[in-house]
C-alpha cells in the first residue's frame, strides 16, 4: 500500500508533509505535490501533517479520488524530488476549500 496526494493539494501545495517524510518520496510540480509509490514506506507521518487533508492511504481513497493513484505514479516520474519544506503559495488559503480543482492542475 502507498499513500496518495489528492485534489485538495492542487493550488495549495503546503509542504508540511515533506518535512516529516523519512524517505523523500514527495515530488513537486508547479501547483501540486505527489507521492512516489515506489519510495513510500507507508509510515503515515504525512497524513497528519497535511493542513488540507489531501493525503490518503491508497486503500482508503474516496471513490471519486481513485484516479489520483495513477496520477501520483505518473507525475512522480516527471517531477523532481522535494526534500525540504517551502512556503506555500501566497493564495493557498484561498484555495484550500475549493472543490473540483483537477482542471487547474499544472503539469
Amino acid at each position: 500500500m502507498t499513500y496518495v496526494v489528492t485534489e485538495a493539494c492542487i493550488k495549495c501545495k503546503y509542504t508540511d508533509c515533506v518535512d516529516v517524510c523519512p524517505v523523500d518520496c514527495f515530488h513537486e510540480g508547479p501547483n501540486f505535490l505527489v507521492i512516489d509509490p515506489e519510495e513510500c514506506i507507508d509510515c503515515t507521518l504525512c497524513v497528519a501533517e497535511c493542513p488540507v487533508e489531501a493525503i490518503y492511504a491508497e486503500d482508503d481513497l474516496p471513490e471519486d479520488m481513485r484516479k489520483f493513484t495513477a496520477l501520483n505514479e505518473e507525475l512522480a516520474k516527471l517531477w523532481p524530488v522535494l526534500t525540504a519544506t517551502k512556503d506555500a503559495p501566497a493564495d493557498a488559503d484561498d484555495w484550500k476549500d475549493v472543490k473540483d480543482k483537477l482542471k487547474l492542475l499544472e503539469r
